[in-house]
């Protein structure tokens, strides 16, 4: 058996056998999960995502009705969790931006403040601070009855914010379609300034240009008329709001509680970041004249991003994970829905399977992106 001296034969071999070895297990457990829910006489396959769902989701990111299928509701509940994550990496990178730099202020007072705000919301468990955003809402705010005016057509209550809504009766794919259009001849119009800029020496950003790209697409599209949009304005009944958008306090209590448990972690990479470009960094930078915020911004934070990407990408995939604790709370994220479905239709092994997929998936797309962001700042070398 001289081929075994091959390293490379042994190598494919090995990676052979360990897959096999996995699908193999994978099929047994199948197989042996299937017998036993046949003999339970338990339905098996995905053809319940066909059936009607007969109940209500009380936040939906798309329409849903409880006539709508199985199917679409678990739609809707991967949708909420996309967008309560999305928006809690967004203002929680945002914010943990400016708490990092704070840190190394050199102002005692800022520095000190800054070190407590991500100590304390480092050292304590994330469902304990969703429960305390969420009874600070429900406990602080007054009933619907007595909902806060505080200005037209914006009332506060513990059943949450109401606020006016755009409701779109046509030209919304339209102007979507616009919109598309506009970014790409923008960022295509700031790429060839920015080249020309590079190679020359000579020309402006290209921004001006840009935004003029942007706005032509969607103002021809708006007055072209395809576009009909109506104003909603919330209204105070006796014992409810109708009308407008409404904002409920599980989602955001739930938004708070990632958001701010991100900027703490955020912050600590930052602070990294910085601290791990080198000193003569700041000193060249402020020997040309630069502010020490000119050099932060386009000296030393360019240069550190090669070292805050790649943890970054650890605590994005946590937030997206981390909003799994919504149940606590009630937010209809995909677990809570999946979870209703399961004891609707009994089949627990399927819906389980399909969030597994769902939360796997979506976190590789994650990844993907964050690897081709970190490859295209990282440093080139010749």
């Amino acid at each position: 058996m001289l081929f075994l001296n091959d390293a490379r034969f042994r190598a494919a071999f090995y990676q052979f056998v360990a897959i096999s070895a996995v699908l193999l297990a994978g099929w047994a457990m199948y197989s042996t999960a299937s017998a036993n829910l046949a003999k339970q006489d338990i339905a098996t396959g995905f053809g319940f995502l066909s059936r009607q769902a007969g109940f209500e989701i009380s936040e939906a990111a798309i329409a849903f009705q409880s006539t709508d299928s199985v199917g679409r509701a678990i739609l809707v509940g991967i949708a909420n969790t996309v967008k309560v994550s999305f928006l809690a990496v967004v203002f929680g990178t945002i914010i943990g931006l400016f708490v990092g730099i704070g840190r190394l202020s050199t102002n005692p007072l800022l520095s000190r403040l800054m070190l407590a705000y991500v100590e304390v919301l480092r050292n304590v468990p994330l469902l304990l601070y969703l429960l305390l955003w969420y009874s600070l809402i429900i406990l602080v705010f007054p009933p619907v009855k007595q909902a806060i005016q505080f200005l037209p057509g914006f009332f506060l209550s513990n059943s949450g914010l109401a606020v006016p809504a755009i409701q779109w009766q046509s030209g919304f794919y339209a102007l979507l379609g616009a919109v598309a259009i506009g970014l790409a001849a923008a960022s295509i119009a700031h790429a060839i300034a920015r080249r020309r800029r590079i190679t020359s020496g000579t020309g402006g950003s290209g921004w001006a240009m840009a935004a003029l790209l942007l706005l032509l697409p969607i103002i021809a599209v708006w007055a072209s008329g395809q576009v009909a949009v109506t104003w909603e304005v919330p209204e105070l009944g006796r014992f409810r709001l109708t009308g407008g958008l409404h904002i409920r306090p599980e989602f955001v209590a739930l938004l708070f509680g990632l958001a701010l448990s991100l900027s703490a972690s955020v912050a600590e990479i930052v602070r990294g970041g910085i601290q791990a470009v080198n000193r003569g960094q700041w000193e060249a930078a402020m020997a040309l004249g630069l502010s020490r915020s000119l050099a932060l911004r386009l000296v030393v934070l360019p240069q550190a991003l090669r070292v805050i990407v790649p943890p970054l990408t650890n605590n994005y995939l946590s937030v997206f994970k981390n909003s799994s604790l919504a149940i606590a709370i009630g937010y209809p994220d995909l677990v809570m829905v999946s979870n209703t479905v399961m004891n609707q239709t009994g089949q627990a092994i399927e819906t389980i399977a399909i969030f597994m997929g769902v939360y796997l998936g979506l976190s590789v797309l994650i990844s993907v992106f964050m690897n081709w962001y970190n490859a295209r700042v990282a440093l080139k070398e010749r």
